[in-house]
């Protein structure tokens, strides 16, 4: 056994045992929630940036800990917050075993979002993980993770912060009050400029290398074996090992509000098309359009593109097209900070009439982690994006992703719980 060998098992077994000693921890409302960091790069430092106001203005959080397979990343992120006190790891599985921590946030490369969620859940903490929840080839990896968090005492958060916005509550009250009759289809998307190379994910530094400060094999995870590459490493979005582009970067975004609006499950039929129409360079597609089948005899459409960001609806989030709900006697939308039902022609001769709705507020991450930190104080086990929400959204995604590589229709297998190309 080697020395990298050797400290992996260590950090293996020192996981194990945090997991059997902590499974059942439960943190009292008036004490402070120790979180750990897994992932230091541009969405961990918005998380950070997060829980540090939290910290700061209520106490009700305390940043214990940072891990990343790149060091300098630690050292960067430490300089930046000015953490005095943090410990640091290179090992998801040794900030696992931190006693100190209850609560994780997840803001790594795609492939490893759902091993690493997992891996919290089991060992008690709560779980603020990045979206896509996993890889569009892990359908195992999110079937497995939903399982998990259902039997977990810890709560799970996926990081589709927009489902802090009041809006999508609201109207999913209203469809479900019958304001627009049978929900039969919806429309939403995702409109955004950027290739993510040289312009969106710029490298740290052209020379890095594997060794003391980066385990390359630990960034690999269960993605196919490749020699070290200084681009996959920090441009990881450009490559269909780690990342799918719009489909799961973007559209967990836009299509989870419409979920929970709907209230359906798991797609009967996905079909996509789209390509590399604009950044060739890359691996994953900038263009994606998805059209999503129900049982519930509901059709959701999915639209965008990384090559143009105009919103011909109007966006809410920045890129993101404002979904439109429509039923057999009206509409749900939004117009002006305002939700707005609009009813069919025939409804109007029936004597109904549009109604608008004021909304709270919008989407903020703050509340988004807050909602988390506030199920894991008072042991809600319904936060704004649950694990089954994820869970459902994601299997539509990687059908549609399927679909598109395979130039299919592809269907979903209820009896085996399955996509089937």
């Amino acid at each position: 056994m080697d020395r990298r060998q050797f400290m992996a098992s260590a950090a293996a077994t020192a996981w194990a045992a945090s997991a059997m000693a902590h499974a059942k921890k439960v943190k009292s409302p008036n004490e402070r929630i120790g979180v750990g960091l897994i992932g230091c790069g541009g969405r961990g430092g918005a998380h950070l940036a997060a829980l540090k106001e939290m910290a700061e203005r209520d106490g009700t959080v305390e940043i214990v800990a940072l891990c990343d397979v790149y060091r300098p990343r630690i050292e960067k992120t430490i300089e930046k917050f000015g953490f005095k006190k943090v410990k640091k790891y290179m090992d998801h599985r040794e900030l696992l075993a931190d006693k100190r921590v209850d609560m994780v946030t997840i803001a790594t490369p795609d492939h490893h979002h759902g091993h690493q969620a997992m891996d919290a859940l089991k060992a008690g903490k709560h779980v603020y993980c990045e979206k896509p929840v996993t890889h569009w080839r892990q359908f195992g990896v999110i079937k497995e993770l939903a399982k998990v968090a259902a039997e977990s005492n810890a709560i799970f958060q996926l990081g589709t912060q927009g489902m802090s916005d009041t809006a999508w509550h609201q109207i999913e009250k209203l469809v479900k009050d019958g304001a627009i009759g049978q929900p039969i289809h919806a429309e939403c998307g995702f409109f955004r400029t950027g290739d993510w190379g040289e312009r969106g994910m710029p490298i740290d530094d052209p020379n890095a290398k594997p060794g003391r400060d980066l385990n390359w094999e630990a960034f690999l995870g269960d993605a196919p074996k490749r020699d070290f590459d200084v681009s996959r490493l920090f441009r990881w979005r450009m490559y269909e090992d780690y990342a799918g582009g719009p489909v799961t970067d973007l559209f967990p975004h836009s299509l989870t509000p419409v979920l929970h609006i709907l209230g359906v499950k798991m797609p009967s039929k996905v079909v996509a098309t789209g390509g590399m129409w604009r950044y060739t360079e890359r691996e994953v597609p900038d263009t994606f359009n998805m059209l999503i089948d129900y049982p519930e005899k509901i059709t959701v459409a999915v639209l965008g593109t990384q090559g143009n960001d105009y919103q011909a609806t109007g966006g809410r989030g920045a890129g993101m097209r404002i979904p439109v709900i429509r039923g057999w006697d009206a509409s749900l939308t939004i117009k002006e900070n305002e939700i707005v039902l609009i009813p069919t022609d025939e409804s109007k001769k029936a004597g109904k009439e549009e109604q608008k709705f004021a909304i709270e507020h919008g989407e903020n991450t703050l509340f988004h982690m807050r909602n988390l930190v506030h199920c894991a104080q008072t042991g809600n086990r319904n936060p704004d994006s649950p694990a089954d929400l994820a869970y459902h959204t994601q299997t539509a995604l990687i059908m549609g992703m399927q679909s598109l590589r395979e130039g299919k229709v592809v269907k979903f297998d209820a009896g085996k719980e399955e996509p089937v190309v």
